[in-house]
């Protein structure tokens, strides 16, 4: 049996930092396809995608309150939190790059990789050590060079076992501040409540919860409450129909889903700055969309440190953004044939202060439209 990677609590919050830039890489390529949809069009899709990116929040935040139940410090805004698009997704996926890239079947195939299910063939061989641009095992282990996991589920339970393993060993790992624990009173989405986590119970429930509700490792394609993972959510959008209740995983059988792939600003894939002329109003309202995103992730960082009544406002100002994508893509980008501009999440050295109402955020938006 492949021994363990996780040895003591640095190696967890390791984990669990990796698992925080995990669930996050996925929120800027759902935001880009989501709100490169033309009003009013798609909305069997937008819906699909919007739900995704509302539950990838929620994940975030419970892998905040794993790391602050054994006295880690969230921080979003460190160095190198924000992938630099197109890129590979933290966990350690290199079959397939992540970019921001418009709603497209292209876009939807991106999703299914990123959420695909996959259990190791047994348990030795959820873990092991390939050589470089080695396929077959998707994850990297943070602690342990060049050792890969066979997929993401399997990631998370290094996590879970590796606390189990951890906790025996240290009575007092579950030493943070309850305090810092964003409890459901201060976040909610139709696809789940936070979970306060205390002990190990709550901390391998929390995990287990997010595994299930991303890929479907353990329940199929439905989670323990009934929904469907993100993974058959998104396979929806490319067999056209919905799935019913006793569906066989590639064959839904509900009813039919509205797609008009056309129907899309045809943003830029993976744009960035140097792609904006220089002192043009559109290169002013990407720097200003960018900044209010860092300030976003410092809103949220601040929320997991101690002021969860924060997380409120957070996932208003991620949809307050709004303005600032819709000011981007609704406008060709010069000199790039055609095509539409489009954040680029190139997020400022200095980041620190709570998102401010600027040209690129209206601050009447409203979190629940598109």
């Amino acid at each position: 049996m492949t021994a363990s990677t996780i040895e003591n609590r640095n190696d967890l919050i390791s984990y669990l930092n990796a698992a925080l830039a995990l669930e996050h890489a996925t929120i800027p390529p759902y935001l880009t396809a989501y709100y490169s949809i033309r009003s009013t069009t798609n909305s069997d899709a937008a819906h699909i995608i919007r739900v995704a990116v509302v539950e990838e929040m929620l994940h975030l935040t419970l892998v905040a309150n794993v790391m602050n139940a054994i006295g880690g410090k969230p921080d979003l805004i460190r160095p190198g939190f924000v992938p630099s698009y197109p890129a590979y997704l933290p966990d350690g996926e290199q079959d397939f790059t992540v970019d921001l890239r418009p709603f497209s079947p292209e876009a939807v195939e991106t999703f299914c990789k990123i959420e695909r299910p996959g259990r190791a063939p047994s348990a030795d061989s959820r873990l092991a050590k390939t050589p470089d641009g080695g396929t077959g095992h998707l994850v990297v282990s943070p602690t342990t060079q060049g050792m890969r996991f066979y997929s993401i589920g399997e990631f998370y339970e290094e996590i879970i076992e590796g606390l189990e393993k951890v906790a025996a060993d240290d009575p007092g790992l579950f030493r943070g501040d309850p305090a810092s624990q964003v409890g459901p009173e201060y976040f909610y989405s139709g696809g789940g409540e936070t979970i306060i986590v205390s002990d190990l119970e709550s901390a391998q429930r929390t995990l287990h919860f997010i595994s299930a509700q991303g890929e479907g490792l353990d329940s199929g394609i439905y989670d323990a409450d009934g929904e469907l993972a993100h993974y058959y959510r998104f396979r929806q959008l490319q067999l056209g129909r919905y799935y019913q209740l006793g569906d066989e995983p590639d064959a839904p059988s509900g009813p039919a889903l509205s797609i008009s792939w056309g129907d899309v600003y045809n943003v830029k894939v993976s744009a960035r700055l140097a792609d904006f002329p220089p002192g043009s109003e559109l290169a002013r309202v990407v720097r200003d969309f960018n900044a209010d995103y860092g300030a976003l992730l410092a809103l949220l960082t601040k929320a997991f440190n101690g002021r969860p009544s924060l997380m409120q406002d957070a996932v208003c100002a991620m949809f307050r953004l709004r303005d600032g994508f819709n000011r981007l893509v609704c406008n060709p980008l010069p000199g790039s044939d055609g095509l539409h501009a489009a954040p680029t999440f190139e997020i400022p050295a200095a980041v620190g202060s709570e998102p401010q109402t600027s040209p690129g955020v209206g601050a009447k938006s409203q979190a629940v439209t598109r």
